[in-house]
C-alpha cells in the first residue's frame, strides 16, 4: 500500500503551486530590477572608470570612462526583457512604474536625512555646515549631492528608456510573430540605452554633476560627447553579450513555469512550442 505524501499547504491567495512558482520567480527578477536601479542611483558618478584617454590636437586628451554607475545598468534591461518575454507588457510597464516610485523614495530619504538635526558642526558665520582642513563637508553631504543630481537626471533617463524598451521589444515581438528572440532582445535594448545615455549625461551635466570633472577642459562639448560614446559603447557591448543568457533564462524559464511566451501571436502564426529561432 503505497502512501501518499500530502502537498504543500497553500496560502489561498496562491491558487496552485505552479501560480506561487510564477510569481516568485517574477517577484526574483523584479527585485533584481529594482534593487540594481537604487544602487546605481546612489553609486550615480561618485567614482568614474577610466579605461584610457584618446589624444586630440585640438581639445586635448579626450578620456574613455564610464561611470561607476553604469556598470550594473545593463541588468535592469535584461530584466525588463525577461518580464516582458515570460510575463507580458503589462506586468513589465508595472515594474517601471514601480522604478520611478522607487527614485522618488531615494530622493526622499536623502532630502529628509539632510534636513534633520545631526552632529555635523555649523559655520556660525554662513550658518552652513563647517568643512574639514581639506575643505570638505562630511561625507553623507558629499554623496547626498551627487546622489541627488544623479538621481534627477536618472528619473528622466529612466522612464524614456524603459518604456521604449518595454514598447520597442513588444513591437519586434509582433512584427516577427513570436519569432527572432535575439531581434527584440538586442533591438529593444540597444535603441533605449542609446536614449538613456544621452539623457543622463545631458541632465547631468545640465545640473552641475560633471563641474569639478569640467574645470580643466577646453572643450566641455567634445568631453561630454566623449562620455556619451563611451557610455553607450559599453552600453552596447554588454546588451550583445546578454543575449546569452537572456536565450538561456527564456528557454529555461519558459519549461520551469509552463509559460509558452509567444501564446500571445497565435493567431497571427503558429512557430511551436519552443522555437527561439
Amino acid at each position: 500500500m503505497s502512501v501518499t505524501t500530502p502537498a504543500p499547504e497553500l496560502h489561498p491567495i496562491e491558487a496552485s503551486a505552479l501560480h506561487a512558482r510564477r510569481e516568485r520567480v517574477f517577484l526574483v527578477i523584479a527585485g533584481l530590477f529594482l534593487g540594481t536601479l537604487a544602487m546605481l542611483n546612489i553609486l550615480g558618478i561618485l567614482r568614474f572608470i577610466k579605461f584610457g584617454e584618446i589624444p586630440t590636437d585640438q581639445w586635448g586628451p579626450l578620456p574613455i570612462a564610464v561611470a561607476v554607475g553604469v556598470l550594473p545598468y545593463p541588468v535592469t534591461f535584461l530584466c525588463t526583457d525577461l518580464i516582458s518575454e515570460l510575463y507580458g507588457r503589462a506586468r513589465a510597464n508595472a515594474v517601471v512604474w514601480v522604478g520611478l516610485l522607487l527614485n522618488a523614495w531615494v530622493l526622499f530619504i536623502l532630502w529628509i536625512g539632510g534636513i534633520l538635526p545631526g552632529f555635523e558642526t555649523i559655520d556660525a558665520a554662513t550658518g552652513m555646515l563647517a568643512t574639514d582642513e581639506a575643505g570638505r563637508v562630511p561625507v553623507f553631504y558629499e554623496v547626498r549631492a551627487f546622489a541627488f543630481g544623479a538621481t534627477i537626471a536618472s528619473m528622466a533617463a529612466y522612464l524614456m528608456a524603459q518604456f521604449t524598451d518595454v514598447w520597442m521589444f513588444h513591437f519586434w515581438k509582433k512584427l516577427t510573430r513570436g519569432r527572432h528572440l535575439w531581434l527584440r532582445n538586442n533591438g529593444s535594448t540597444l535603441a533605449s540605452q542609446l536614449i538613456d545615455t544621452v539623457a543622463v549625461v545631458l541632465i547631468t551635466w545640465w545640473l552641475g554633476g560633471f563641474d569639478a570633472m569640467m574645470a580643466d577642459k577646453s572643450s566641455p562639448g567634445a568631453f561630454i560627447l566623449m562620455l556619451i560614446a563611451t557610455g553607450y559603447v559599453f552600453k552596447f557591448i554588454i546588451a550583445l553579450l546578454d543575449t546569452i543568457p537572456f536565450y538561456f533564462l527564456v528557454r529555461w524559464l519558459s519549461r520551469y513555469l509552463q509559460i509558452d511566451p509567444n501564446a500571445e501571436q497565435r493567431h497571427l502564426s503558429d512557430p511551436g512550442p519552443g522555437d527561439y529561432r
